[in-house]
C-alpha cells in the first residue's frame, strides 16, 4: 500500500460534501436496484463476528472477557444460518472489488472521502438499501480482520511475523499507549456501524403481513435508511484511511486530534442514527405486536363460539403451554400439572389482578373446601383456575413475582405456573369480552369449554357450591325458590340466627357507625320487648367495606352487652358483598325495583348502608320484615305506647311495621352507592321507595380510619 502523506491526511475534513440535500440527491441518483435478493442477515452475523474477535487483539482494546458471550452466540448462529448457501459468486466478487476499491482510494491519499464514498455507491446500484449496507461492511471487515488477524498471531506464526514486519506492526503495537484514545474511536465507531446496520437488517425482515411499505411508521423509516446507509459507508471509508495510515507510516505515524475528533464525530452522528432508527423500528414492533394480537383476539373469539368435544382447545388457547413445562400449579399438592386435569371437568376461571383481597379469597377458600368434604355431591364436581391479570406496561420484578407466589401458596385450587402463560390476546379479550376491570370475576367453562356464565362470582358469593353448575338459567332456577326472609339475607353467616328464628324469636339487624342511636336504639328496643314480653335478639352488621371505626365500634357493643355481633370484620364485609351480589344477580336478568319485590328490598338495605344514620330491619323468619331509618325506628320504640293496643291486637311485628308507615315521610334523600369496577351498570335506576329514575352521580372515596 501507498504511504498516505500526514499532510493529506490533517487536511482532509470529515464534512467534505458541503450541503446533505444535494449529498443525498447523488446517492439517490446511484441507486438502481434490479431486483435481485440477498440475504442480508448470515453475512452480517460473519461481519459481527470478525468486528467483535478484532476488538480484542490488542492491548489497546482489553474486551476479550466482554465479548465471550456474544462470540459464542455469533458462531451458532453463522453455523445455523448456513452462510455458504445464503452468498452467491456474485455478492463475493462484489465484496473484493469494494474492499479493493476503499483500500487502493484511501492508499493513493489524492481521494476526497466523498468521492470514494460515491464509487462504492456506484459499485452497489443494483442492490437494496440493506445489502449495500452489509456488502460494504463485508468489504471493511476484510481489511479491518486482516490487519487484526496478523496483529493476533504474528509472535507465535512465522508466516503472520513476517507479514507484520512489512506492515510495521510491531512499531505500531509498542506504541499502543500512545494510539490507544485513536483506537477505542475507531472500536467506538465499527460498533456504532454495526449496530445501525443491524437495525436496518431488522426493518427489511419485519413481517409483510403486519406491516406495509406505506404504513406510517414504515414510511418513516424508509425515508431515513439511505441517509443512514450513506453515514456508514462514508464511516467505512474514514476507518479504512485511519488503518491505511496507519499501516503505512508506521513508527513514523502520529496520530492528530483532528483524526481521533473526526472518527468521534463520526460515531456520534451514526449513534444519533442508530437511536432514531431504533425508536422508529419500536413503533414499528409495536404497530405489528397489534395486529398479531388482535388476528389473536380474534382467532380466540371465533374459538370460544365454536362448538367442542371437550374443553382442551379452550384451555389450550387460554393457558399457552410450553412442551417443557407444566402450565398448571395446584395449591394443596404444591405440583404441577398438565391441562388434560380439567378435561370434561366445569371449570371455574378465576380471574384477578395480584391484589386479590384477604376476605374474598378467604371466602373462596371456605366455599372451596365445604365442596371438597363431600367430593361425590354433583355440586362439587367443579375445578377453579386463578388467572392472575398483570399488568405488562410495567417490569416483571422480584416483588410482583413474590406478590404472586405468596398469593399463590395460599390457594387450594389450579392457578397458571406464571402469569406469563397468559397472551396479551387473552388478556385483552379477558378485559373487553367478559368486561374484567382489577375487580375479581369468576368466568364459567362447561365440560365442553363452553362459557355458560360471564361471571358467576354474585351466584358463588350468594348460594355458594349450589350454584353448581353455575349457568345462567341455573341463577334463574334459584331465584326463581327465594323469596325475601331472613335466610336469604343472612344465610349461613351466623350459626346463632337460625337457631332463634326455629325458637321463634324476633330477629333484628341493624347497622350504621352512630354509637349513640345505637346505645339508644338497642336501650328501647329491649324496653319494648320486655313490656310486650317477646324475646328479641339484635346483632350488629356495621357497614360495608368495614374499617376500623366499625371495629371499635364492634368492641363498644361487646362490652356494653348492647348486642349480638358478628365475630369479625370478615363476616361484616361478607354479608354486604352478598346484597351487592345479589344486585348485580338481579341486573344480569334485567330486574329492578319496579318489577321485582326481591330487588326493591335488595336496594332498600343498600340505600340504608348509603345513608350516614343508623338502620334497623326486624323479622321472625316469615316474609314479614319491619324496616325502617335510624331515627324513624327510634321513635317507633319510643312512642310504644300509641300503638301498643295494636301490638296485643295485630301482633308485635304487623303493628310495628304499621306504625313505621304512618311516621314515613314521602319526602326522602336514598342513595345507593355501589363499589367501582363491578361489573355492568345499568342506565336506568329506579328509587325502591317511590319508583322514580335515580340520579347518577360519580363519587371518589377515602377513608383512613
Amino acid at each position: 500500500m501507498a504511504v498516505v502523506p500526514q499532510k493529506t491526511r490533517q487536511q482532509r475534513s470529515m464534512f467534505a460534501a458541503s450541503d446533505d440535500s444535494v449529498m443525498m440527491k447523488q446517492i439517490h441518483a446511484t441507486h438502481a436496484p434490479d431486483g435481485r435478493e440477498l440475504d442480508a442477515k448470515p453475512l452480517l452475523n460473519i461481519v459481527e463476528d470478525i468486528f467483535l474477535r478484532a476488538a480484542a487483539m490488542s492491548n489497546f482494546v482489553q474486551q476479550q472477557g466482554a465479548h465471550q458471550a456474544q462470540l459464542k452466540e455469533l458462531d451458532e448462529k453463522v453455523l445455523q444460518n448456513g452462510f455458504h448457501e445464503t452468498i452467491d459468486t456474485m455478492s463475493y466478487n462484489k465484496i473484493n472489488k469494494i474492499s479493493y476499491e476503499i483500500s487502493s482510494k484511501c492508499s493513493e491519499g489524492g481521494e476526497e472521502d466523498h468521492a470514494t464514498t460515491l464509487a462504492i455507491f456506484n459499485l452497489l446500484s443494483s442492490y437494496s438499501w440493506d445489502a449495500k449496507v452489509v456488502l460494504a461492511l463485508a468489504a471493511f471487515a476484510v481489511n479491518y480482520g486482516e490487519f487484526s488477524l496478523v496483529a493476533q498471531i504474528y509472535l507465535t506464526n512465522p508466516l503472520a511475523k513476517a507479514v507484520a514486519l512489512l506492515k510495521q506492526l510491531p512499531e505500531i503495537i509498542e506504541r499502543a499507549e500512545d494510539l490507544k484514545p485513536q483506537f477505542e474511536a475507531l472500536a467506538n465507531l465499527i460498533r456504532a456501524m454495526t449496530d445501525v446496520a443491524k437495525c436496518i437488517v431488522e426493518f427489511k425482515e419485519l413481517p409483510s403481513q403486519y406491516i406495509t411499505p406505506d404504513t406510517p411508521e414504515m414510511l418513516t423509516a424508509t425515508a431515513h435508511i439511505p441517509t443512514a446507509v450513506f453515514w456508514i459507508i462514508r464511516s467505512i471509508v474514514a476507518c479504512t484511511s485511519q488503518i491505511v495510515g496507519l499501516v503505512g507510516m508506521g513508527h513514523e505515524y502520529t496520530a492528530s486530534t483532528t483524526e481521533t475528533w473526526e472518527l468521534s464525530s463520526l460515531a456520534h452522528k451514526v449513534s444519533n442514527i442508530h437511536s432514531h432508527l431504533m425508536r422508529q423500528l419500536a413503533l414499528c414492533n409495536q404497530h405489528i405486536d397489534e395486529k398479531r394480537n388482535f388476528e389473536a383476539y380474534q382467532t380466540l373469539a371465533r374459538l370460544l363460539d365454536s362448538v367442542h368435544i371437550d374443553n382442551m382447545k379452550i384451555l389450550k388457547a387460554l393457558i399457552y403451554a410450553k412442551d417443557d413445562q407444566l402450565p398448571l400449579f395446584h395449591g394443596s399438592t404444591k405440583k404441577g400439572g398438565g391441562l388434560d386435569l380439567l378435561r370434561t371437568k366445569t371449570v371455574l376461571l378465576l380471574i384477578s389482578e395480584l391484589e386479590l383481597s384477604r376476605d374474598e379469597l378467604t371466602q373462596l377458600k371456605q366455599i372451596y373446601s365445604e365442596a371438597r368434604e363431600q367430593p361425590g355431591r354433583p355440586e362439587s364436581q367443579y375445578e377453579i383456575v386463578w388467572l392472575p391479570v398483570v399488568d405488562r406496561s410495567t417490569p416483571w420484578n422480584e416483588r410482583k413475582k413474590k406478590q404472586f407466589e405468596t398469593l399463590q401458596s395460599m390457594m387450594p385450587w389450579y392457578s397458571v405456573h406464571r402469569p406469563s402463560l397468559l397472551d396479551v390476546s387473552v388478556i385483552r379479550y379477558i378485559k373487553e369480552t367478559w368486561h374484567f376491570n382489577k375487580k375479581a370475576l369468576i368466568v364459567v367453562l362447561d365440560p365442553q369449554g363452553k362459557v355458560v356464565n360471564p361471571n358467576a362470582i354474585h351466584m358463588v358469593w350468594i348460594w355458594r357450591s349450589l350454584a353448581f353448575p353455575f349457568t345462567s338459567s341455573r341463577e334463574e332456577a334459584l331465584w326463581n325458590e327465594e323469596t325475601w326472609k331472613m335466610k336469604l339475607l343472612v344465610d349461613s353467616i351466623d350459626s346463632l340466627i337460625p337457631s332463634w328464628e326455629n325458637e321463634g324469636k324476633l330477629i333484628c339487624l341493624y347497622g350504621g357507625e352512630d354509637i349513640e342511636w345505637i346505645r339508644k336504639f338497642t336501650e328501647a328496643a329491649k324496653a319494648v320487648a320486655i313490656c310486650v314480653g317477646i324475646h328479641i335478639e339484635m346483632v350488629y352488621v356495621g357497614k360495608s367495606n368495614p374499617r376500623e371505626n366499625v371495629r371499635k365500634i364492634n368492641g363498644i357493643i361487646e362490652s356494653e352487652k348492647l348486642s349480638h355481633v358478628f365475630s369479625n370484620l370478615h363476616l361484616i364485609w361478607f354479608f354486604w358483598v352478598r346484597l351487592e351480589s345479589m344486585w348485580h344477580s338481579k341486573v344480569q336478568h334485567k330486574r329492578a325495583a319496579d318489577n321485582d319485590p326481591i330487588m326493591q328490598e335488595i336496594m332498600t338495605m343498600l340505600s340504608f348502608d348509603g345513608s350516614d344514620q343508623g338502620w334497623a330491619v326486624i323479622s321472625k323468619g316469615s316474609d314479614e320484615m319491619a324496616k325502617a331509618r335510624g331515627d324513624t325506628i327510634l321513635k317507633s320504640f319510643v312512642e310504644f305506647e300509641s300503638w301498643k293496643q295494636s301490638a296485643k291486637e295485630k301482633g308485635f311485628l304487623p303493628a310495628l311495621i304499621d306504625h313505621l308507615h304512618l311516621l314515613h315521610s314521602p319526602s326522602h334523600c336514598n342513595r345507593l352507592i355501589l363499589p367501582g369496577a363491578t361489573g355492568s351498570i345499568p342506565e336506568k335506576i329506579v328509587c325502591a321507595e317511590c319508583n322514580r329514575p335515580m340520579e347518577k352521580i360519580i363519587m371518589y372515596r377515602c377513608c383512613t380510619d
